[in-house]
């Protein structure tokens, strides 16, 4: 098992992490019945492709002996009235260093191929752009 959910009343989960016992809440949206005091559910998911992306490329990048320590991912999600869903979500990668065009071309092809981009169902728009310094 991965994690432990909890509902907590008022459309607020906890969710714990088991390997670290970490703990994340989760909040309704104001626009969905909720009071929006911490991630929506599918903010956790739109935020997890910007997370696993880099995740990916500084794993890559480790082979490549480039640092993107310091570098930055916004994620913006945009939702679906009928029926209620994600429909599109922007990552802007701002990265920290300049590598070479090679390297540039390797790194962005691992961050398209992390494992969310790739369980993300096709119908959700995905609007990637890379940012290099």
């Amino acid at each position: 098992m991965t994690s432990k959910i909890t509902y907590l009343g008022d459309l607020r989960t906890s969710s714990i992490h088991l390997q670290s016992g970490t703990e994340i809440f989760s909040d309704a949206p104001k626009d969905n019945h909720g009071k929006g005091e911490a991630f929506s559910p599918t903010d956790l998911v739109a935020n997890a492709l910007g997370s696993c992306m880099i995740s990916i490329m500084a794993i890559k990048s480790r082979d490549l002996n480039v640092d993107l320590i310091n570098s930055t991912v916004s994620v913006t999600k945009i939702m679906q009235a009928e029926p209620r869903k994600i429909a599109k979500i922007i990552i802007v990668l701002d990265l920290s260093v300049s590598p070479t065009e090679k390297n540039k071309i390797i790194l962005e092809r691992a961050a398209m191929t992390c494992p969310v981009f790739l369980s993300l169902n096709t119908d959700i728009e995905k609007e990637i752009t890379f940012n290099w310094l």
